[in-house]
């Protein structure tokens, strides 16, 4: 899909309304080749413990010989 096809079915999108659910998420990632498929990531989410969780699995990867990185918000 080039920028200007991706601009073309933004704008051909309604404008109006919501439509909950991933259906549309997933239409837009198959147009794309689905990218995501490419990844390897572990998401933590929750409460407390996530910075010492993610660093735990972060330290676990690398002693197994894989890249990490982290990225808290």
């Amino acid at each position: 899909m080039t920028y200007e096809e991706a601009l073309n079915y933004l704008a051909s999108l309604g404008k109006f309304g919501i439509k909950p659910g991933l259906g549309r998420v997933s239409s837009a990632l198959n147009l794309c080749g689905n990218p995501e498929r490419q990844l390897r990531f572990i998401h933590i989410a929750g409460t407390n413990g996530k910075g010492s969780t993610t660093a735990m699995v972060a330290a676990i990867l690398r002693s197994a010989g894989l890249k990490t990185a982290r990225f808290t918000s």
